[in-house]
């Protein structure tokens, strides 16, 4: 009989690589991680790891067991979950990882609504302790969040890690992202990447504003980017390398506030999704793409985690976010 207890400890060796990193994760010691996957290994007859240099890796049976356990796993989250919700139980903690413009539009009103103490936003964690009113979610007043500000591709590492329980994460048009099939995905909005240049040089490049903008014949623009390791930088090559040119970067910052701040100083052409504007733009002229190239928000969670009343009252405040978010930034270029 296997040991749900040493699948999950494979689980995270599968997730965190190494035996050390595997034992700070589960708040074991080294030797008691290893003792228990070398009784894992008894009871399924076969290595399920092997060393490799300093490091152990998966043999193909730990690979296969490592997939059950998912499966396994998630039956047991969906069980929890609904112990959870047939208890009116609502008073836990939600661990959230968000890309920045969404932790600056997208979270704060979750502080607000769910904790009353005001919004919180940043790089760092935020946290609501005091008691909130009854929102009308059937959110507990004492739910409390927690929020990191990851890439997408960070986000979705954490949450693989079960290092947190929410992704909120984007994809592009002509950048899509893979997630593993059994986890659960909501779409919150999906929003269009617009130009934003300064009006002088979009007037000298014969655009008005909110006129559509046609990439191949900016190739002599200077461009400012986001930094290369982000998933919006290589979105902007992507979409220049479609209308036929490398784009000349002239300025790089992963926060698109300084990038518009360049634009708006006539610095350089940058793409944005709209979602990432800031709210004063002037005096930028902002300008959908003749070629759409557009963003899709939406949250992943471990799969049989969704139903969890806590999890379930965040991901319907969020989607009430980003309907209202929508509606308000409906009169920008589309």
């Amino acid at each position: 009989m296997l040991d749900v207890r040493r699948l999950r400890i494979l689980q995270h060796l599968a997730a965190y690589g190494t035996v050390a990193a595997t034992a700070d994760a589960l708040h074991l010691t080294a030797p008691a991680v290893s003792q228990h996957l070398a009784a894992l290994q008894k009871e399924a007859g076969t290595p399920v790891v092997e060393k490799h240099g300093r490091t152990l890796r998966l043999t193909a049976a730990g690979e296969l067991l490592v997939a059950h356990t998912e499966v396994i796993l998630a039956e047991l989250a969906a069980a929890e979950s609904g112990l959870a919700a047939m208890k009116g139980g609502r008073r836990g903690t939600v661990r959230i990882s968000a890309f920045a413009s969404a932790a600056r539009t997208l979270v704060p009103p979750l502080f607000e609504r769910l904790t009353g103490t005001g919004t919180g936003t940043g790089t760092g964690t935020g946290t609501g302790t005091d008691p909130a009113p009854d929102n009308g979610t059937g959110a507990a007043r004492d739910l409390s969040l927690r929020l990191s500000v990851q890439e997408p591709d960070e986000a979705l590492d954490e949450l693989h890690k079960r290092s947190t329980d929410l992704a909120l994460v984007h994809s592009y048009t002509v950048l899509p992202r893979s997630v593993p099939a059994a986890w659960e995905q909501t779409v919150l909005m999906e929003e269009p990447v617009l130009l934003a240049l300064h009006p002088d040089q979009a007037g000298r490049e014969g655009l008005t504003a909110g006129q559509p903008a046609d990439l191949s014949r900016l190739a002599h623009v200077p461009w400012l980017t986001p930094g290369p390791e982000t998933s919006c930088y290589e979105m902007i090559q992507r979409a220049c390398g479609a209308a036929g040119f490398v784009p000349d970067i002239r300025a790089s910052s992963s926060d698109f506030s300084v990038l518009t701040a360049l634009a708006a100083a006539d610095a350089g052409a940058v793409l944005v999704p709209r979602m990432a504007l800031p709210d004063h733009t002037a005096p930028l002229s902002l300008h959908p793409l003749v070629r759409p190239v557009s963003r899709t928000v939406f949250t992943v969670s471990r799969a049989g985690t969704g139903k969890h009343p806590d999890l379930r009252a965040v991901l319907d405040l969020l989607h009430e976010t980003a309907t209202a978010l929508d509606d308000r930034t409906a009169g920008r270029p589309r």
